[in-house]
Formats: structure tokens, sequence, C-alpha cells
């Protein structure tokens, strides 16, 4: 392949999953790591990409960059769907207390909870998404709690103290959260200090954490930390991991599903 098709394609898959690596790059193409680096660099000269640690994302992604609910639920869609029949069978059995924090893919479970049979084992699902309680406020066998807060517009999520105080004296039994990003080195990730503080406030009170991220979000970071990998017990992602990633899951003891 030459150097030209080789950057369209760099291009192309930059478009489709929002970040590429070195390593994945190099396996791909069959060529060296400093092949790939050359490459990087050419393309950022022309404005096609941004490079980062380990890879390049889109030229227009930065660590604060946050895409609103409808932007979202219109990307990765399909695979949202498998992440969330996949989150689904992590519920426990019996009656219990679920968080579900805001997002795309954790509305996408939402709708999955929404739709369970008459006569299912009661949840009392805790979350701070407007659209989410909307989505269960007359499901079946579902116990609503809204947690209350400044609502942020972009995200329909409610934030700040009040809504991280309402957490400090409960231990539901799983949560299930959302990310804008999951890195080997840096954990869980997300552009804004008060959303970060809340999915913090979850992990901090839940009896068992799994994440939920589609392919866009691994190997790729946001501006607040609110966790790190050892923090949570599950990923569930239709991502393939890179091997960086892996090995951090694995370290942490933290398992990965592959939707």
């Amino acid at each position: 392949m030459f150097a030209e098709e080789r950057h369209t394609a760099v291009v192309e898959l930059l478009s489709a999953h929002g970040r590429v690596t070195v390593t994945e790059l190099a396996q791909r193409f069959a060529i060296t790591p400093e092949t790939v680096r050359r490459d990087l660099a050419t393309l950022e000269e022309l404005g096609a990409l941004r490079r980062v640690h380990g890879g390049a994302v889109a030229p227009d992604h930065s660590s604060t960059t946050e895409s609103s609910v409808p932007e979202r639920l219109a990307t990765h869609s399909e695979q949202k769907q498998r992440i969330a029949a996949a989150a689904l069978s992590l519920l426990p059995r019996g009656t219990a207390s679920v968080i579900l924090d805001a997002g795309t893919s954790t509305e996408a479970l939402a709708r999955l909870i929404a739709q369970r049979p008459e006569g299912s084992p009661e949840l009392l699902v805790l979350t701070n998404s407007i659209p989410i309680a909307a989505i269960l406020s007359s499901a079946p066998g579902v116990a609503l709690h809204f947690l209350g807060g400044r609502v942020r517009g972009v995200t329909q999520a409610a934030v700040g103290a009040g809504t991280v105080a309402e957490l400090q004296d409960l231990r539901p039994d799983i949560a299930f959260l959302g990310t804008n990003g999951i890195q080997a080195g840096f954990g869980l990730s997300t552009p804004d200090p008060e959303e970060a503080a809340v999915k913090a406030a979850f992990v901090q009170a839940a009896g068992r954490v799994v994440v939920l991220a589609d392919a866009s979000k691994l190997d790729a970071g946001s501006l607040v930390r609110f966790a790190t990998l050892d923090q949570m017990d599950t990923l569930v992602t239709d991502g393939e991991l890179s091997a960086e990633l892996s090995d951090a899951l694995s370290t942490a003891e933290a398992e990965a599903i592959q939707a």
C-alpha cells in the first residue's frame, strides 16, 4: 500500500472511531511504528488529525469536547444497543437497587429495563438523567428515585453538591456508568468537573461498578478523571481492546465483556 492510500485509510478510521493508535495502525498496515508516526506527522501538518500520546485523534477533538444528547444518540447507535443488551444480563437476578448514570448507552439500557415483562423482580433505580427518568417513570417493576440538582443542558443530567450529597448515605447494589474515555494510565474521564464529581460519587456508592463504553471511548481521554481502572468491576464494550488497555484492565482485576 502506498503512503497516500494509508493516509486515506487513517482518516477514514478516525472518522469512524474518533481515535487511532500507533500499534493498531502498524499491525493493520504491516509497517513499523516509526513509519506510522511519520504518516501521522504528515497528516497533522495537513490538518487531518491531532497527534496524542500513542496515536492520534480527530482534529476537532479536545479534552473538553462534549456532544449533546441528540448528537450522541445518532452516533454508534447500533453498537450502543448491543452494549445495553449485554449490560442487561448483569442486572442482579432478584430485587435490587441500581444506579443509571446519564448517557446514551445507559439510556439504551433503561429502555430495555422498561421493556421487562410484568412480574419481573422489582428494581429501585437511582438516576440523575432526565431522559432516563422519563423512560422509567411508568415502567413495570421499577421504583424510580431521581437525584436532583442543577441540570446541564448538554447532557440533561443533574449535577452539583446536592446531587453528590444524596449519594453519601446510599449503597446501591450496582451502578451502570457512561464515560467519555477510558485509558490505561488515566482511567475513566469526562469533560465537565461537576459531572465528574457525580460519577465519582456513583463509583464510591455502588457495590459493583459496570462501565458502558463504545469503541470510540477506548484509549481516549477527557479533562477530568472520575475513577481509576481498579475502581471498576466490569467494562462492556463493542470495541477491540488494545494490548495496553487489556493489560491494564487485567492488572486492575476488571472484567471486559465484548458486546
